[in-house]
């Protein structure tokens, strides 16, 4: 591993995992959703908006950051890349939230439990990796652990569609395809993450 020559500011990172934390909360907060009656999937909808407002606040404050500090853990433009896919997973997992309470939709498949699953896990990991960018020793068990649960995610995808289009009227394949939709993107937007990373360790190694 290649020797830094200065010391590095934890701030940015610690933003960065508090970004990923947002995500394993909105998480938790979607499977309330989907576990309680359409009366009051507005109440929780409005907690999932809070998140999503908070990981916005955090990325904004990570850019004021990186702005006026002379030293930074890692090139800027990567810190960049990493706060937007985080913002944008988080972004996706508020509509799929949003959408549920719009539809008013009242169960969803076990694969919605699935992919929340793989969410959470991908979340957790990233929050203690973005700790530890500054340190890149033993990340690569993050990228590819990262990368096997986004193809899990993509497999279970394929089959709720599928089961969906056999077994729903168009009208409610349609509203239940857009959450699953934006569900899977969520797990692209943290593989996103992980390729990130993966693109870090290659250039300082």
């Amino acid at each position: 591993m290649r020797l830094r020559l200065f010391p590095q500011e934890p701030a940015g990172l610690h933003l960065l995992s508090q970004m990923a934390r947002q995500i394993v909360l909105g998480t938790g907060t979607l499977a309330e959703i989907l576990g309680v009656p359409t009366t009051e999937h507005n109440r929780l909808v409005e907690d999932m908006h809070d998140h999503e407002a908070k990981s916005a606040e955090l990325q904004f404050a990570l850019l004021t950051h990186m702005r006026t500090s002379f030293v930074n853990p890692l090139p800027r433009e990567d810190m960049y890349a990493l706060s937007r896919y985080l913002n944008e997973a988080m972004e996706k997992l508020d509509a799929a939230a949003e959408l549920v309470a719009l539809y008013k939709l009242e169960r969803l498949s076990k694969r919605a439990a699935d992919q929340l699953e793989v969410i959470s896990r991908q979340a957790e990991l990233t929050v203690d990796a973005m700790r530890r960018l500054n340190d890149l020793d033993d990340l690569e068990d993050y990228w590819i652990e990262i990368l096997r649960l986004a193809k899990r995610a993509e497999r279970t995808h394929r089959v709720w569609v599928a089961d969906m289009i056999k077994d729903m009227k168009w009208s409610q394949y349609a509203r239940n395809r857009d959450v699953a939709n934006q569900l899977v993107e969520v797990t692209k937007d943290m593989r996103r993450i992980a390729t990130q990373v993966g693109s870090i360790i290659v250039k300082e190694s």
